[in-house]
């Protein structure tokens, strides 16, 4: 049976960043039996192609928003700072904890186009699934985007996206151990533009529950794609973390807290509930962002946990 993990910037986790003060950018989580910890099984490790399967009506400069940031990466560090490949290298203090040698080095993969709905526009997540596995599944996470016209089961309703594992049926897998010998990981990530950009879209729409605060501009001018980049970075981290549920994460194994869904809210050191932090300004446009990529991207990617202070990082 499939694993899933279904914690990742889940509209839960963002009412209850907007509404309580749970953590703030470099301050140490305190929750009683709420320990981030390691539990004893495997990371992602060496080189791993993200494939992308792109479900419904996508223009190519809202694929380049999300190609453009998988891309980046893998960039070169020398790359303008602070940088998406500085975020993700931010990960590595996970496998310095186990004493491993290891680290995931993540690069864009494939890319399949379903521009006409092969399964329908509403789907169950048993068909997010099924599109997951068309792709490549060796030394692979597969990644389904799904269009602002595309009704996921739970979207909007219980969560933004989710990642999980699934049986792989290719022999040479991404990770060979016992556990997990035959699986292969994958990420799905809906486009909220018209269903609920106040849920997966903040901070560049106003929020539906909390602090009311103007909505940021968005750094790519597109709120859904913006939006995607965010949640797509958070359920990344988590996905190199805790592949297969038994890795680092907060919390109970159903409903954990990973890399990143365990600091909601926060983007920037200053940060607290409906205030994403102090963000860089692009001064031609206005837009918040807090990382550079490639081709001159900007970006807003989610603080994440670092396991050697128990505290919240943030690039800015």
């Amino acid at each position: 049976m499939a694993s899933k993990i279904f914690s990742q910037i889940t509209m839960q986790l963002l009412m209850l960043a907007l509404v309580f003060n749970v953590v703030f950018a470099g301050r140490v989580l305190l929750q009683e039996n709420m320990l981030f910890q390691y539990h004893k099984g495997p990371l992602l490790t060496g080189k791993v192609s993200i494939n992308l399967i792109w479900y419904g009506q996508f223009k190519p400069s809202q694929r380049a928003v999300i190609s453009d940031f998988i891309t980046s990466l893998s960039s070169p560090q020398s790359q303008v700072q602070p940088s998406v490949a500085a975020w993700i290298k931010s990960t590595d203090k996970y496998y310095s904890l186990i004493k491993s040698k290891n680290p995931v080095e993540l690069a864009l993969g494939t890319q399949i186009l379903d521009e006409k709905y092969s399964l329908g526009k509403p789907l169950k997540m048993q068909q997010i699934e099924q599109l997951a596995a068309k792709n490549g599944q060796v030394n692979a996470i597969n990644v389904v985007l799904t269009s602002s016209d595309v009704a996921v089961e739970g979207f909007c309703s219980s969560k933004c996206g989710t990642h999980g594992s699934l049986p792989s049926k290719q022999t040479t897998i991404v990770q060979k151990n016992k556990s997990n010998a035959q699986k292969f990981t994958y990420i799905w990530v809906g486009n909220s533009e018209t269903q609920c950009p106040g849920q997966c879209a903040w901070p560049f729409h106003q929020p539906l529950y909390g602090p009311q605060s103007p909505p940021l501009v968005a750094p790519n001018n597109d709120v859904g794609m913006d939006g995607m980049v965010i949640n797509l970075a958070s359920l990344l981290a988590g996905t190199v973390t805790n592949p297969f549920g038994n890795g680092y994460y907060q919390g109970p194994a159903t409903a954990p807290l990973e890399a990143a869904s365990a600091c909601p809210g926060i983007y920037a050191k200053g940060a607290y509930p409906g205030y994403a932090g102090n963000l860089l300004v692009d001064s031609a446009t206005g837009a918040s962002y807090n990382c550079n990529g490639v081709n001159g991207r900007k970006y807003l990617l989610p603080a994440l946990f670092d396991p050697t202070s128990n505290s919240c990082s943030t690039l800015v």
